[in-house]
């Protein structure tokens, strides 16, 4: 009869391996649309796929600063990886969840120990039921030298879950890595391109300082010469130390982005400079792709769904409590009254057997801990969908500015060419006495804010141009979460 073995060989197989309890994992949906809402019409048809890589693709992969074209920048963002503190601890926590793997997988192998024991043993003469071996006299010598195996048999998935959810988790620490570094790429972009915008309006500022210098000389020579009231040397006076004032305001506003740069790449502050470099630039051309993609992309929507994994492995943990626990116990060594017969044969002892516990009444308890591991679920559910809502968010709210802020920058340069036409035309009447110098003044005072204007848009929109390639992910993209 060969049924009889096969059939032991499967039962024994299945006491092994078991079944998982809980239920099967499936990625929870997402809401979605078809295509961004604030997309420019004529980047929509022309979506270029950041998910594959092609030799057209018009938007930078990994390194994705590179698309600015900025030698310095490029210099600095890999900085941020090599040094940066926020992400030391962000890796430090990876480590920790990796190892956490390979505590929970040594719980499938069995526990081999030992407690070795040497020592007399004397029992009391007037004990019930006394041996006169070893009652009475001096007593015995006594030498153990045992062997013990304790092993789980994972019947029902509990230590296998527990595995996977450590895996679940420590794909989620990659990706939190992986948001830590990107924000911190897009942080130094932002700070870089403010501290350019702001070498751009301290050198106008500068400019302007200069130039209001030579009109508060002339001014003054006017009212001297009997030709100016004294109230207009006022005015070029007060224009001329306003102007310094906002300049010295830049200047403050510059170094403290300096600073913030330098606590960036790890560095304090005193011993990092960045050289003067007026922003001009504009913004690269960024096709988002679509929203679907989005989920690829995005390391904090990855680590979002890797946790929602690791709760439903969590309710399978939770309702193997309801089941019994099967393990197996073993003890082999020796046992000797004396090192001189500890080997022999006769000393060897053992003993193997499995056992069953099972808990009969808790007053609740594991039904308890089931109900939170489902609601920790439905939590996660919850916050990987926000998480993804939100994502959507900053890609149209980036978009969307983007393609204002393009028509602002045109809008604003024909209003700054007519601001400096303007003041150039009510200086020529001034000198020629057509005018007062408060026209000069006012118009002064117009084409200035219209000229840092130009500057502030462009400085927008190199900032909503880092913060869309970060809402869009970077280069990275799912396939980047190690396989553990």
């Amino acid at each position: 009869m060969t049924t009889r073995p096969a059939a032991l060989a499967s039962l024994t197989a299945l006491l092994l391996t078991g079944c998982m309890v809980g239920p099967k994992y499936v990625k929870p949906s997402v809401p979605l649309a078809p295509a961004y809402k604030e997309a420019d019409p004529d980047t929509n048809k022309a979506n270029a796929s950041w998910q594959v890589a092609q030799p057209a693709d018009a938007v930078a992969r990994g390194e994705w600063w590179k698309i600015f074209a900025d030698a310095e920048l490029n210099i600095l963002e890999p900085q941020v990886a090599a040094n940066n503190q926020d992400l030391k601890a962000a890796d430090a926590r990876f480590r920790e969840a990796r190892a956490l793997i390979r505590f929970s997988h040594a719980s499938l192998f069995p526990t081999v120990g030992t407690t070795p024991f040497a020592g007399g043993l004397r029992s009391s003469a007037n004990r019930p039921y006394a041996n006169a071996v070893n009652s009475g006299g001096n007593g015995v010598g006594d030498i153990q030298l045992p062997i013990d195996l304790n092993y789980e048999i994972d019947v029902w998935g509990r230590v296998r879950r527990t595995v996977s959810a450590a895996k679940e988790e420590a794909q989620a620490s990659a990706g939190d890595r992986q948001a830590v570094l990107l924000s911190l790429q897009a942080e130094l972009a932002v700070d870089y391109f403010e501290a350019r915008s702001a070498d751009a309006q301290e050198k106008l500022l500068n400019d302007t300082v200069k130039y209001y210098e030579e009109a508060y000389r002339i001014t003054n020579n006017r009212f001297e010469g009997g030709v100016a009231p004294k109230s207009d040397v006022d005015q070029a006076k007060t224009q001329l130390e306003a102007a310094k004032v906002e300049a010295r305001d830049i200047t403050l506003r510059r170094a403290q982005f300096e600073h913030a740069i330098a606590v960036l790449l790890g560095k304090p502050p005193a011993s990092f400079t960045l050289t003067d470099a007026p922003l001009d630039a504009r913004p690269p051309a960024i096709p988002p792709g679509f929203p679907s993609e989005l989920l690829e992309r995005r390391p904090d929507i990855a680590s979002a769904e890797r946790r929602v994994a690791e709760a439903n492995d969590r309710i399978g943990i939770a309702r193997t409590a309801f089941y019994p626990t099967i393990s197996l116990n073993g003890t082999i060594g020796v046992e000797a009254t004396s090192f001189g017969n500890l080997f022999n044969p006769a000393s060897l002892v053992w003993a193997i057997g499995p056992t069953l516990s099972q808990t009969i009444f808790d007053a609740g308890r594991r039904a308890s801990v089931s109900e939170r591991a489902d609601a920790n679920y439905d939590e996660t559910v919850a916050n990987y969908r926000q998480t993804t809502l939100t994502a959507f968010q900053q890609v149209e709210d980036n978009l969307v500015a983007l393609r204002i802020l393009q028509q602002e920058a045109e809008n604003q340069h024909q209003a700054t060419l007519a601001a400096q036409s303007a003041e150039q035309i009510f200086n020529n009447r001034y000198v020629g006495g057509l005018d007062t110098y408060l026209q000069v003044v006012t118009a002064q005072t117009t084409a200035l804010n219209n000229e840092r204007n130009d500057i502030d848009i462009m400085r927008r929109q190199m900032d909503a141009s880092v913060l869309l390639i970060k809402a869009l992910g970077g280069g990275w993209n799912v396939t980047d979460l190690p396989k553990l």
